[in-house]
């Protein structure tokens, strides 16, 4: 994958970041990948637990120097080094359309459509049916990322189990997962570059942030939420493609789980 310059290497010799204009506590850089050690740090996360005001006090100077911050869970399956982490094999996200991997996503799982298959994606079809509208901004992408960040690290989830901030260096949030080589979907698509090209079009339709990365599981905050139903249900088969396991082993039906993404600011994806 192409990438920024890494400043990640200066934190071994600084590693309060000092030289980056950062006041970093104390951490860990991280390389381990499945085929051994990474030729330069992967990311870096906080030793001690991530807690409401840490994103905000910390984020805005990272990414000044190149490194974005998200939340990462270490209890569970553990840390990243434990998630066979595999960036030899993600492209670029840029090289992808979304609405082209979207399409591919829906066909590949209409290809054995049955009746239970059909009565659950309803009112959609066999065919893909395009991207959902994008609302309004409600408020900033940044400052909605914050507050969720906050909820997740407040002691009130039961996820993020043990969450660490952790700074990435990727050009944009959408970028994470493929930065680090992230193998989380890894049971739905190989190259996690391209549900990066789908989450930088989230980045423009509906200001999401990447805000929480676990062993298989992923949170964005929303700055831009369906406000009806009928755009609900448009996001909900995006959300289909993208993660058929948020329906199939969610509420079940397209619908339901559409009126869970009325408003709401924080969408979590897990693969199974």
């Amino acid at each position: 994958m192409a990438t920024l310059p890494n400043p990640l290497p200066r934190l071994a010799s600084d590693p309060s970041g000092r030289s980056l204009g950062l006041q970093l506590p104390p951490g860990r850089l991280i390389d381990t990948t499945n085929q051994g050690a990474w030729h330069e740090p992967l990311l870096w996360h906080a030793e001690k637990a991530a807690a409401p005001g840490n994103w905000t006090a910390l984020g805005g100077r990272a990414g000044r120097a190149g490194l974005l911050p998200v939340l990462i869970d270490v209890g569970g399956r553990g840390g990243p080094e434990r998630w066979d982490l595999i960036p030899a094999k993600v492209s670029y996200p840029g090289d992808h359309d979304a609405e082209d991997v979207l399409a591919d996503f829906w066909e590949w799982e209409m290809a054995e459509e049955d009746d239970e298959t059909a009565g659950m994606l309803a009112p959609f079809g066999p065919d893909w049916p395009g991207p959902a509208s994008s609302p309004s901004l409600t408020i900033d992408p940044a400052t909605c990322a914050a507050h969720v960040a906050d909820s997740l690290t407040d002691g009130t989830r039961s996820w993020p189990e043990k969450p660490r901030l952790a700074l990435v260096p990727a050009r944009r949030s959408a970028d994470i997962p493929a930065a680090i080589g992230w193998s989380g979907p890894l049971n739905h698509e190989n190259d996690v570059a391209r549900l990066c090209a789908v989450l930088r079009s989230w980045e423009d339709r509906f200001g999401i942030r990447v805000v929480a990365l676990g062993f298989d599981l992923l949170a964005v905050s929303v700055a831009a939420p369906p406000t009806t139903a009928q755009e609900a249900e448009a996001v909900a088969a995006e959300h289909f493609a993208f993660c058929p396991d948020n329906i199939t082993q969610g509420p079940g039906s397209l619908r339901e789980y559409a009126e869970e993404l009325i408003g709401e600011r924080t969408w979590y994806f897990w693969w199974d």
